[in-house]
């Protein structure tokens, strides 16, 4: 009888531990966020002004300070994940980050796989060679060019699709270098990210040759599904927030000059 009573109370323990470890794979992401007062966010940390290292080597950019005030409405403290621009996907796959801010792109490929957030910026990209390039004045002059941008970005499929080689790099800095060098033609990158750059070194080698039409639309990206919906609900709602009440257009015209809120 005691066996039995004994096996009994070892099979209820193995239940109940079971139906633990369901819901809590189960809960959704924001209440783990919330449980553990803590969001973490990758970013690569050397694209000014998105995200950057001031002169005192503090992590700074539009990027740090829109996902502090995110994590601010959530009512958690905001982690930085420096990472490579082709880190920061498979981070979010293996569930190393919550959610990126980095300037990232809405693409109908990457929706296929991540949800986003509502917009929080819109671009338009940049086409940017040397002053003395006179062979590129247009995206159709990139066939049989050479150009170099971080692997799997916007830019580098835009460059491909117009018929450019692209080197591939991990830093905008690195990208003007190879320009600069003549080992690429061109690179491509946002126009407010080339406008930063014009201001605070006005006397560099480099001008606009043409901009994309269309804007660009900057949103947050997490893991698609039911895991993410209520983070999702919760952060469109913050941007919502952040957008009403002016602070998203006064980080903009702060970090780029400019309003890209809307």
């Amino acid at each position: 009888m005691k066996k039995g009573i004994f096996l009994l109370t070892a099979i209820a323990a193995a239940i109940t531990t079971v139906s633990c470890t369901k819901k809590e794979s189960s809960e959704d992401l924001l209440s783990r966020i919330q449980a553990k007062g803590e969001i973490v966010i990758a970013m690569e940390g050397a694209w000014a002004p998105w995200t950057y290292h001031d002169e005192a080597d503090n992590l700074t950019g539009y990027d740090v300070e829109v996902g502090r005030k995110i994590a601010e409405k959530l009512g958690v403290k905001a982690t930085f994940v420096e990472v490579d621009w082709d880190g920061i996907f498979a981070g979010l796959d293996s569930k190393r980050y919550d959610i990126a801010c980095n300037g990232v792109e809405i693409t109908d490929e990457r929706a296929l796989k991540y949800d986003f957030s509502e917009p929080y910026a819109y671009t338009h990209t940049a086409l940017i060679v040397r002053k003395d390039n006179e062979s590129i004045t247009s995206y159709e002059d990139l066939a049989g060019k050479t150009t170099t941008n971080s692997i799997g970005s916007t830019y580098e499929a835009l460059a491909q699709s117009y018929g450019a080689t692209v080197i591939t790099i991990d830093s905008f800095d690195q990208t003007l270098e190879l320009v600069e060098q003549g080992r690429a033609d061109a690179t491509l990158n946002d126009n407010a990210t080339f406008f930063y750059y014009q201001q605070v070194k006005p006397e560099n080698n480099f001008k606009l040759a043409a901009l994309t039409e269309d804007s660009s639309k900057v949103a947050v990206p997490m893991r698609k599904g039911a895991e993410t919906a209520a983070l999702k609900a919760a952060i469109d709602q913050a941007i919502k927030e952040l957008k009403e009440s002016g602070e998203l257009a006064a980080l903009s015209e702060k970090y780029f000059g400019a309003d890209l809120s809307k």
